[in-house]
């Protein structure tokens, strides 16, 4: 790190992984100083794109300040161990780790070498739900939905669906809502690309999540009902509505009297911005000055842990076996 200038590199040119790059090679004080990937002329095309370099992993990790790990999942310890043990900070995409207990490991590893991990919950940087966080201290919060809907992708995708989209939402509702889980459910479908899943916190807080591979519509949305408002926050179109009730009024109307209750709507005002690009700034400004990112190894393990639970009980069902509701 030299004035000010953040090296960064990505590790890993998949689908993900090239948006990183190109990210990077967009931020003010960033200099994106290479790209690495067992394809090596994928990371040639993607170096070429950004004018940097194709390099071996341990040059690029010598070379960098910050990396991000955009490798599949089950790379994911290793290649942030790599990184942290060469003392570069590390972003890792989600989800965190393929076990629990590797993410413990990188997260005492990043402790004892005081380094920055970050994990790549990208929702969190969605200018709409950065707009909730501020109001939702203010919300009496009695339940949480969420829908995460899409058709199938024209690409392979190892993980099943919860793991790899309803992660998104389990994320953001662990961060929206106060208290722990003490209670959770799932069911999915056999092909494992549609599940539902139900969540019910100490403080009497209920949740419900269903993500969807098989939908054919684009859906990403979360409603807060709260003791005196509905909040209604759409992803895609980084928007928030909160829908109040006005107080009832009764009308004379030529002798007959008629019954108003109107329904009041505020369009909060959200800057629309890239969450992703939204998310490297804050991880290299974590870097840079030597903070607590946003998304902690800590949170990502937790988020995981119930990840991993709830997916386990949606493909207990779909393999016919009956619905799992823990406490």
């Amino acid at each position: 790190m030299t004035d000010d200038t953040v090296a960064a590199g990505v590790v890993g040119v998949g689908s993900m992984g090239r948006n990183h790059a190109r990210v990077y090679a967009d931020l003010d004080g960033v200099d994106l100083v290479g790209v690495t990937d067992v394809d090596e002329q994928a990371a040639e095309r993607v170096a070429e794109q950004h004018d940097t370099a194709a390099r071996s992993r341990d040059d690029l990790l010598a070379a960098a300040d910050v990396v991000s790990v955009a490798v599949p999942t089950q790379f994911h310890y290793e290649t942030a161990r790599a990184a942290l043990t060469a003392d570069t900070d590390v972003l890792v995409e989600k989800p965190f780790v393929a076990d629990p207990a590797k993410g413990r490991e990188l997260i005492d590893l990043a402790d004892r070498r005081d380094r920055v991990l970050q994990v790549g919950h990208v929702e969190r940087f969605n200018p709409a739900v950065r707009t909730l966080r501020d109001i939702v201290t203010e919300l009496d919060i009695h339940a949480v939905s969420t829908e995460r809907l899409g058709p199938p992708l024209d690409r392979e995708i190892d993980d099943s669906v919860v793991l790899d989209i309803m992660i998104h939402d389990l994320d953001v509702v662990l961060d929206v809502v106060d208290g722990s889980v003490e209670q959770y459910g799932a069911v999915g479908t056999e092909d494992c690309r549609y599940a539902n899943a139900n969540l019910r916190f100490d403080s009497g807080v209920t949740a419900n999540l269903t993500a969807s591979r098989v939908t054919q519509e684009k859906v990403r949305s979360l409603t807060i009902s709260a003791a005196d408002c509905r909040v209604k926050v759409d992803y895609l179109d980084q928007s928030i509505e909160i829908h109040r009730s006005s107080v009832p009024s009764y009308i004379h109307d030529e002798g007959t009297i008629r019954h108003r209750h109107e329904n009041v709507v505020e369009q909060l005002t959200v800057e629309r911005t890239e969450p992703l690009q939204n998310e490297l700034a804050s991880f290299v400004e974590a870097a840079r000055t030597r903070s607590g990112p946003v998304v902690t190894g800590e949170q990502a393990l937790s988020v995981l842990e119930l990840t991993l639970a709830l997916d386990e009980a949606a493909q207990q069902t779909a393999a016919g076996g009956h619905p799992v509701s823990t406490d």
